[in-house]
């Protein structure tokens, strides 16, 4: 995905609006949590740019991961359609 690509484009192409909700030990206090909230475009089921981000955390930062919460929303979904038994016409 580029990152000159529309928001349009990109949710055409199947990524989807994804959030997760990041619990962490903090390095200097380890009984204390801290909440970090990551918000990206994504392909579901698969989360390949969750997980990159994942892996990137428990190689580059300190703070031991304690839990992640995913959320996703497709802001772009089929249109709901419905058979009407009248027509009108406006004049």
């Amino acid at each position: 995905m580029s990152e000159l690509q529309s928001d349009l484009q990109v949710q055409l192409e199947g990524f989807r609006l994804t959030t997760a909700q990041i619990y962490y030990h903090l390095p200097d206090y380890p009984d204390l949590l801290q909440e970090f909230i990551w918000q990206r475009y994504d392909i579901a089921p698969a989360f390949p740019k969750l997980y990159g981000f994942i892996d990137f955390w428990q190689k580059e930062i300190e703070g031991s991961l304690h839990s992640v919460y995913v959320a996703k929303k497709e802001l772009i979904s089929p249109a709901q359609t419905r058979m009407l038994d009248a027509e009108f016409t406006l004049q």
